[in-house]
């Protein structure tokens, strides 16, 4: 058997049509069909059932395939090693992180990492905790910078602390705390709340340091970003518990501390223990834990 026999059966399942496959392949359709009778002459049986407008796998093709597409992402990932132990200061990380971490963490922090390795490159995606352990899960993504969640408990997938992040209660500048310094959370217990939503990691911790100050908040409106949550803050919809942000808009709210109870989230470093990781990976995740956010 030959190893583009494997690739032609992959893509002719795939498509289930010989003229889609051979396009996708850059073969003749009469190559593609020479190719496929010879790997079913070799295993004594045919693969697929021909159709007036394509083929579908027989009961021999469905047990076939999942071998053949193991042996490809085998051959694939080896190539991928030796590529990279060839070239070790080069790479591309998959990189995935929170609403709240684009506006500077994330980008200094790959800032001062690409200052060592700039022949490295990120392909960066921003979006809610589930969202990116459904893309962990999916081994679309090499890493992950996320609130603490329940699919972290799969046993292919490791998460440690990446980050201490303190949370700052937000008030409108008429407020009659945006005086204070510090404040203890349960003198915000009959104000109204601007939250992020749930699909955010975050909406839970807050949620549970409201509970903790003995009040369940009420929520008068929900958003995404922290320059939203700010913006409506700053408008009089309500008060919120936010991550520092560098940069934010203080003409129109104030920060305070919060002294009780202590007002902090974790952001979890996530990566699934069963892929390649590869060395340009295996850089930024030692470089993030040797970072100290702790």
């Amino acid at each position: 058997m030959e190893w583009q026999q494997f690739e032609y059966f992959q893509a002719l399942a795939k498509h289930q049509n010989f003229t889609k496959a051979a396009d996708e392949l850059a073969l003749t359709q009469s190559a593609l069909s020479r190719s496929i009778a010879k790997l079913e002459e070799e295993f004594g049986v045919p693969l697929f059932e021909r159709k007036i407008r394509g083929v579908a796998l027989n009961q021999y093709g469905e047990i076939l395939l999942p071998y053949v597409n193991r042996v490809i992402q085998e051959i694939t990932q080896a190539k991928q090693e030796i590529k990279d132990m060839d070239d070790p200061f080069t790479g591309t990380i998959s990189l995935a992180f929170i609403h709240t971490l684009g506006s500077s963490f994330v980008p200094d922090l790959i800032g001062v990492f690409r200052e060592k390795y700039p022949g490295i490159q990120f392909q960066l995606t921003q979006d809610s905790t589930r969202k990116i352990m459904n893309l962990l899960e999916a081994g679309k993504i090499d890493l992950g910078l996320c609130s603490p969640n329940e699919q972290m408990k799969n046993k292919y997938i490791e998460a440690v602390p990446a980050i201490d992040e303190q949370l700052y209660l937000i008030v409108p500048k008429k407020h009659r705390l945006a005086d204070m310094k510090e404040v203890e959370l349960k003198e915000v217990a009959n104000e109204p709340f601007v939250s992020y939503k749930h699909e955010s990691g975050i909406r839970e911790v807050i949620e549970n340091l409201c509970q903790k100050a003995g009040f369940k908040p009420n929520v008068t409106f929900e958003g995404v970003g922290d320059a939203t949550i700010a913006g409506f803050v700053a408008a009089n919809f309500g008060v919120a518990l936010i991550p520092y942000i560098p940069g934010l808009d203080m003409s129109k709210i104030s920060l305070l501390a919060v002294s009780k109870p202590r007002c902090r989230r974790v952001i979890q470093m996530v990566w699934r223990t069963d892929r390649y990781m590869s060395p340009a990976v295996n850089r930024f995740k030692s470089f993030i834990e040797q970072s100290h956010y702790l």
